[in-house]
């Protein structure tokens, strides 16, 4: 905030705009971008990870194995993504506390009470007496896991057709040079099928990016909450000296999320024409016809 905020009575036009957009709250509403750009950064590795070992089980021999990649890809691409976004943060919550209550709970009351979830006060997760930033870290937290588990299932889809897209040719030739089905999945498999997975882990990605909104459902500050509250006029607990501005504020998301779409574009278009170079796909043939002779 400027020095000239501090007497709010000699404020008018862009001088009082300044202030009010330099206040704390809005500060806040700065930071809920840097929360989107976090858990993007931390669910896209781990949804990959996720959906590597869902795409390894179901191309697993062991049928057990083989099984669970099925079911996992299957169930969660078959459930609307806002049931998970929702069911999975609230069963790991309550798992985490129903685990304390067994460890740090001297009582006999069970803990499902018709339709309540009672634990005592040292198993509740967060503690009453944390620090705010407690409760938002333990809220993106559930918030990632929740994230990696669906795109992770996506993900094991789309990286299960790319390694079916490499050609068995190349794979019966490593393993007719006597390579062990591990180091043929190192290092013919697994280099081979990047080209392939890229266009579909392209698409999932932007469609990570259009996810991040459903913050707002897990109770996370992000910046359709901030843009919520700031935009309109009042709320339940405060009234703003302004009319309805959520349009401006919604737009300044739009803007947020376009220059995201617009940056991802540019560094996967990149990443593409460089793990297509020279390989016997159509991305590496036209790059082949496209290179100056």
């Amino acid at each position: 905030m400027f020095a000239y905020c501090t007497d709010p009575s000699l404020l008018q036009g862009l001088a009082w705009l300044s202030c009010y957009l330099t206040s704390g709250t809005h500060l806040l509403f700065y930071a809920s971008f840097g929360t989107v750009l976090l858990l993007l950064a931390i669910t896209a590795p781990i949804a990959l990870l996720f959906g590597f070992g869902g795409a390894m089980a179901s191309r697993s021999r062991i049928a057990p194995l083989r099984w669970f990649g099925g079911i996992y890809t299957s169930m969660v691409r078959g459930v609307p993504d806002i049931i998970f976004f929702l069911f999975v943060p609230i069963a790991l919550d309550q798992g985490f506390e129903w685990v304390r209550h067994q460890v740090l709970c001297d009582s006999d009351a069970p803990v499902r009470q018709g339709n309540d979830f009672v634990v005592c006060a040292a198993a509740k997760l967060p503690l009453n007496d944390a620090a705010p930033w407690v409760h938002d870290v333990y809220g993106i937290f559930l918030a990632v896991i929740a994230f990696s588990i669906v795109f992770g299932a996506f993900a094991a889809n789309v990286l299960s057709g790319a390694m079916a897209a490499v050609p068995r040719a190349q794979l019966e030739t490593a393993e007719a040079y006597g390579m062990s089905p591990a180091q043929v999945n190192r290092r013919v498999l697994m280099p081979q099928m990047w080209t392939y997975a890229l266009p579909g882990l392209s698409n999932l990605w932007m469609i990570l990016i259009k996810a991040t909104p459903l913050l707002f459902l897990l109770g996370v500050e992000d910046i359709v909450y901030w843009a919520r509250e700031l935009g309109g006029s009042k709320t339940s607990a405060f009234s703003y000296p302004h009319p309805d501005w959520r349009l401006y504020y919604f737009l300044a998301i739009l803007v947020f999320y376009l220059g995201m779409t617009w940056i991802s574009e540019r560094v996967l278009g990149r990443v593409t024409r460089r793990l297509s170079r020279g390989q016997a796909t159509l991305g590496g043939e036209a790059e082949r016809k496209g290179a100056p002779a």
